[in-house]
């Protein structure tokens, strides 16, 4: 982990295209502003964690779905040969 000091108004620059700002400083709490390109995701922590449970927690298990084709009596998918 690199561990920086910087004063209110200063930037650190991640790549070429991400520029973090110290906006503000007040007690215990810093105030950063981001500049990224739009298809860089910038979550906090806490947000990004519970997405990625979410996503966990979506997942049903290969397992799972071909048990739920047989409790259906749904035929099961065939893997199919192509000839070129």
């Amino acid at each position: 982990m690199l561990i920086l000091s910087r004063n209110k108004g200063q930037k650190i620059m991640l790549n070429h295209d991400i520029v973090i700002s110290i906006v503000d400083i007040g007690g215990d709490q810093v105030r950063i502003g981001i500049e990224a390109p739009t298809e860089v995701s910038i979550y906090r922590e806490e947000i990004y964690e519970a997405i990625q449970q979410q996503n966990k927690d979506s997942i049903i298990n290969t397992d799972e779905i071909g048990q739920l084709l047989l409790d259906f009596n749904l035929p099961t998918p065939k893997k199919t040969q192509k000839n070129f």
